[in-house]
């Protein structure tokens, strides 16, 4: 008797599970996407971000089966996308794309909003070496020259940055301790200001990600002296790494990753990651990527989770050797 009535529980939870409502974010996941999404990226447009944003926008929407809407937030080195996405409503329709840059603005000036508290990570999705270019007018064709002529014209070159507290400031005040050059830091909204500046020689170099800058070196607008890199890039191996260029140790990566507003439901974070996967995987998508230089990744939330507090402890230290400060 007792044993048929355990067996008519057991009969009876199921049935009950069989009718009982799915989780919320279960229910978010079937029902997501239902209207357009809107991917924040922090840069201007013409940049290496907004290049990896609006190339997988696209799969991504086709995935999706909804239009994937990129909307370029420039300025504070991605602080201000960052602070949109923060606010939005966290149901999968506001996602941002941010680079490493981000990480570093936050170690030296105060946000209104916590990269590591106010966001759900998604999936870092590609990565580029940075470049060390030149405007071809300066007389010098490689990093020993540039180290000398900087040292016998000493604090006249001047380099474009991002912004102040930007990766690419960061990697410049590097260059400039390691070498024990002096270099004017000038720092714009975006990349395609500083490009532009750079194109007509007002400013003499920059450190910018080669997916920002290569297609200008291929056209020989500019001069490529050294990938930071450990090792040469197959999309560009004429250019030397800056370690075989005499500067030991020196490697910077721009690298581009996705995240939601903090309380996205889980279920709608995966199926993100999942489309995130199938774009950069696409052949037509890697092989666009690889022509500048830059690689899919493709990581799990659990991955990049970990990897954005390996960057803050990463440069955390860089920031506080350089000393560098913010305004």
């Amino acid at each position: 008797m007792e044993k048929r009535m355990q067996k008519g529980a057991a009969a009876g939870l199921i049935a009950a599970l069989a009718v009982a409502p799915a989780p919320a974010g279960v229910k978010a996941a079937e029902a997501y996407p239902s209207k357009p999404v809107r991917l924040t990226v922090a840069s201007g447009a013409g940049g290496g971000l907004d290049f990896v944003a609006r190339l997988i926008a696209v799969p991504m929407g086709e995935g999706l089966k909804q239009t994937v809407v990129v909307d370029n937030r420039a300025g504070a080195s991605g602080s201000i996308a960052a602070e949109i996405t923060s606010l939005a409503p966290p149901d999968g329709y506001t996602l941002m794309l941010l680079s490493a840059s981000l990480v570093v603005y936050g170690l030296v000036q105060k946000t209104r909003y916590d990269l590591y508290r106010d966001f759900n990570p998604i999936s870092q999705v590609a990565a580029a070496p940075y470049i060390l270019t030149v405007y071809p007018g300066l007389p010098v064709k490689s990093v020993k020259e540039l180290v000398a002529y900087a040292k016998a014209t000493p604090a006249k070159l001047n380099y474009a940055s991002t912004g102040n507290g930007s990766l690419a400031h960061l990697a410049g005040e590097l260059f400039a301790h390691n070498t024990g050059v002096k270099l004017v830091h000038v720092p714009y909204k975006g990349v395609g200001a500083g490009l532009t500046d750079m194109l007509n020689g007002q400013v003499q170099m920059s450190f910018l990600s080669m997916g920002s800058v290569y297609s200008q070196v291929r056209a020989q607008k500019l001069r490529a002296l050294a990938i930071a890199t450990a090792r040469r890039v197959k999309s560009a191996p004429e250019i030397p790494t800056m370690i075989e260029s005499g500067v030991p140790g020196f490697t910077v990566t721009q690298w581009h990753g996705m995240l939601a507003p903090r309380g996205t439901p889980r279920a709608v974070v995966n199926r993100l990651y999942a489309e995130v996967v199938k774009a950069v995987r696409r052949p037509d998508v890697a092989s666009r990527l690889a022509l500048d230089g830059t690689e899919g990744i493709a990581s799990t939330p659990e991955e990049f989770a970990d990897f954005l507090r390996a960057e803050r402890e990463r440069w955390g230290t860089v920031v506080k050797a350089a000393n560098i400060r913010g305004e």
